[in-house]
Order: C-alpha cells, then sequence, then structure tokens
C-alpha cells in the first residue's frame, strides 16, 4: 500500500510518498480500507516534533510511529476477531485516540484502528466531509456543550470562528440556542452568516475586548487576545472555554498557554476559567452524526488534496488561514 511517512523533524519537507507494509487488525481493531482523511494543528506539532517536550511522548531524535494524520474516514476491509460491532464493508469515520497510539495513521490506503474509535458513517455525507469532523467537531461540542454548557438565551462569542473548531462550534452554539458573535477575517463573514452567527467582528478592525456586548461564554480557539482582557468582556460567573492557540515557547509550546488559563481563578474568582481536555468518543461521533442527519449541522471543507500531495495540505494548514477543514481524499 502506499502511505505519507516521514522518519525525521522538520518542516512538511520532511514528509514522504512511498510504499509501506499492509497492516494486520489485531484481535479489537478494524482495517481500514481509508477513503478520506483530514489534517489538524496536531499533525504540524507532530511533523516539526515541536514542542520539545512532546518528543517524551513521541520519540526525542526522530518519530517512532512515521504516520502522520488523526482524522480517519473509509470502508472497513477485516476485521479483528473480538470485534462485534462492525462487519467488513461498512462506512466508518472517527480519530485516533491520541498521538502515540496505532501502528499505522490516517494518510494511508489503509488504517488499523481500535474498533471503540470508530463509528458508522452517515449515509447523507461523502467521505470527505466524514473525515472533517472527527477532532474539530468533537472538540467543538466539548467546548459548547460541555465545558461552554451553553443554553437558550445565552451570548457566546467565538475567537476564531472560521477555523477547524470554529465552524463547528458556530453551528452548535445556534443549535443549543445561543445568539452567536464569530470573531474571524472579514473574508469569511458571508460563511459565518450561513452558519448562523448572528454577529460578525473583523479581527483585523475591531478588538472585541473593546466593545460593550458581555458575554456568558468565550470559547477561544485562537489566544490572539490576552486573558485579562477577555474578562472584561464576560458576564460575572462567565465561562472562558480554552480550545488552543499557537504557543511560540520552543520547549513547551501552547502548553503555556494552557497553564495561564489554569491559574486565572488564583487572581479572577469571578469567572470560570476552563480549557477542553477530554479525548473523542465513538459515542460523541454518533451525536454528531445524528445532527449531521438532522441536517443541524454540517462540515465546511476548505481545500482537498490527493494523498501524493498531503505535503501541500499540511503546507496549506502552516498558513493558518484555511476556512474549515483541509481534507485528503484517498
Amino acid at each position: 500500500m502506499k502511505a505519507v511517512v516521514y522518519h525525521e523533524y522538520g518542516s512538511p519537507d520532511v514528509l514522504q510518498f512511498r510504499d509501506a507494509e499492509m497492516p494486520a487488525p489485531r484481535p479489537n481493531e478494524l482495517r481500514i480500507r481509508m477513503r478520506a482523511a483530514s489534517v489538524n494543528p496536531a499533525d504540524l506539532y507532530l511533523v516539526r516534533g515541536s514542542p520539545f517536550m512532546l518528543r517524551f511522548q513521541i520519540g526525542l531524535k526522530r518519530p517512532k510511529n512515521q504516520g502522520i494524520g488523526l482524522d480517519f474516514a473509509g470502508v472497513v476491509d477485516a476485521v479483528g476477531d473480538d470485534v462485534a460491532a462492525f462487519r467488513v464493508g461498512d462506512e466508518v469515520f472517527g480519530q485516533i485516540a491520541d498521538f502515540s497510539a496505532g501502528r499505522t495513521r490516517a494518510l494511508a490506503e489503509y488504517l488499523c484502528v481500535d474498533a471503540a474509535v470508530a463509528a458508522k458513517k452517515p449515509q447523507s455525507i461523502g467521505f470527505a466531509e466524514a473525515a472533517a469532523i472527527p477532532l474539530a467537531g468533537c472538540t467543538a461540542l466539548y467546548a459548547v456543550r460541555d465545558y461552554g454548557q451553553v443554553t437558550s438565551g445565552q451570548h457566546v462569542l467565538i475567537n476564531g470562528a472560521g477555523g477547524g473548531v470554529g465552524v463547528h462550534a458556530v453551528q452548535l452554539a445556534k443549535h443549543f440556542g445561543a445568539t452567536v458573535t464569530a470573531v474571524c477575517s472579514e473574508a469569511k463573514r458571508a460563511l459565518m452568516h450561513d452558519l448562523g452567527a448572528d454577529h460578525v467582528i473583523d479581527y483585523r478592525k475591531h478588538d472585541f475586548t473593546a466593545g460593550s456586548t458581555r458575554y456568558d461564554t468565550i470559547i477561544d480557539t485562537v489566544s490572539s487576545q490576552t486573558l485579562r482582557r477577555c474578562r472584561r468582556v464576560l458576564v460575572p460567573q462567565g465561562r472562558f472555554v480554552w480550545v488552543g492557540g499557537t504557543g511560540t515557547n520552543h520547549w513547551i509550546g501552547p502548553l503555556r498557554l494552557a497553564l495561564n488559563v489554569l491559574a486565572m481563578p488564583l487572581v479572577d474568582r469571578g469567572h470560570r476559567w476552563l480549557l477542553v481536555s477530554k479525548a473523542g468518543t465513538a459515542e460523541d461521533l454518533a451525536t454528531l452524526a445524528g445532527l449531521l442527519e438532522q441536517k443541524m449541522f454540517r462540515p465546511i471543507i476548505d481545500r482537498r488534496y490527493s494523498l501524493e500531495n498531503a505535503a501541500d495540505a499540511i503546507r496549506h494548514l502552516e498558513k493558518g488561514h484555511a476556512c474549515g477543514k483541509i481534507v485528503i481524499e484517498i
């Protein structure tokens, strides 16, 4: 089979499209004939081996697992002896559980994964659309439903609304009945309104922390404003939910931002400071699949690439301006 692999850390130039050994499923695994995958910021961290502390998990000098890609969608090709919930021919999607899991990863023609991380693909969408959902969709679900506890009538601001997590979060916040303010570039305004956003703020022209509106929940996917400025526009007992951001520290990267969020209750007990740290589950993928079937939710694809051009997909991701998800069709 063909796969995208890398044997050293660096830029997307280290990625190679080459022959790889066909994986055989273990008793608890599915082998999936891949049809699509999507890329995430996590893939950039894996390729770069940065921040450096990540290497204690994925390999100090070189990657232990040479594959890349966490989100998958495809057709079950073989089933392990202990798997009862799936059979050959089932169309499935999901995400690899963590950075170090598995022997293979999603940017390949075949993938073996634990059956527990897979869910049946909704028949109403294609494989590319399904591959765009797992990591970003589950993260958005947890940010809105579990950590943000968004309910009808609340005012919610989503900073970085045009990104992979953001486009899902806008739709989910509207589904739960909130008035949604999306912070993104002007080029994404029309899409934000199409997804249900009530207000759109162009971050290049306006500072949302300087406005008069107060929010019950802020969901932050980009960390473009300091926490102290964000608390100015939270209502009393409002929630700040941190999803991610670009960390400049070579050693700990975004962890520094996460630690700042965890430390905020020491200086501000009037608000809730939370960070999304929950891994996606097949049950929550099934929840998103149900919303898809009801047409209350839809994936947004920025660009599509072939498997042999996966390095170009990672380069596009690296620029940080994708609208929704970047998908690899296989």
